[in-house]
Parts: structure tokens; C-alpha cells; sequence
């Protein structure tokens, strides 16, 4: 069985949630969703093109902490409390995987857990 490792970004909301920021099994590496918060301060409030950045750049900070890169990532997820604002999203993902080009889902849901925030992400990264 492949050895598991949690990695944790110190927020408070991992205690009251019981989630990792990431897990990393064997050469397997899931990183949890990821908003555009920084503990309550919301950074790019109001603005989806700059929350989308700071979450990738979040979630490259989380697979450096496990070992690996943006480049190693297979999949996204985004989640947007606004779809029709899915090229602003798509122009900041693109800055960043376009090379790399992983499987991606883009969703609208209802609401996220902060009303202010309009955009959340998730990665799937293999080391290979």
C-alpha cells in the first residue's frame, strides 16, 4: 500500500472541516478546492480574473510543499458562482496550463462558502 502524507496550510478551516489542503498517495497528489482567501482577507474581490490566479498560484504553492509542479497536474476543476464570466477564468488557467493542458471541468453552482468569492479550483497531479 502506498504511503499517504497530508499537507496542511495551517488554516483554521482544516481543523473545523477535518480536510488537508492536499493528500498525497504514492505518486498520486489531490489538492482540495481552493478559494482566493488568504484566512478572512479575500484577495481580488470582485474580480474572477485575479481570484482565478491567486488560487492556481495557491495551488502551486501546495504541490511544491509535496514535490511536484503546475506541470505535473492532470486535471482541474472550477467551480464559478458565475458562468458567464467563464472567459475572464479561462484567460487566468490559460496563463498557467497552457502548455500543460490538463483535463479541466468549469461548473457554475449556486454558491460558494463566502459569498464574496466567485471561483474555487481543484488539481489532480501525478508524479511520473
Amino acid at each position: 500500500m502506498p504511503k499517504r502524507i497530508n499537507f496542511s496550510s495551517n488554516t483554521k478551516w482544516e481543523n473545523m472541516v477535518g480536510f488537508s489542503r492536499a493528500v498525497k498517495v504514492g505518486n498520486l497528489i489531490e489538492v482540495s478546492g481552493t478559494a482566493s482567501a488568504d484566512e478572512d482577507i479575500i484577495i481580488g474581490e470582485g474580480n474572477i480574473y485575479e481570484q482565478t490566479k491567486f488560487i492556481i498560484q495557491k495551488i502551486e504553492k501546495t504541490l511544491t510543499l509535496a514535490g511536484a509542479d503546475l506541470s505535473k497536474v492532470i486535471r482541474t476543476r472550477i467551480f464559478t458562482t458565475d458562468i458567464s464570466q467563464w472567459e475572464k477564468i479561462s484567460n487566468a488557467h490559460n496563463e498557467y496550463f497552457k502548455d500543460i493542458r490538463p483535463a479541466c471541468t468549469m461548473v457554475e453552482v449556486s454558491a460558494l462558502i463566502n459569498s464574496r468569492l466567485l471561483v474555487e479550483i481543484e488539481a489532480t497531479a501525478i508524479l511520473i
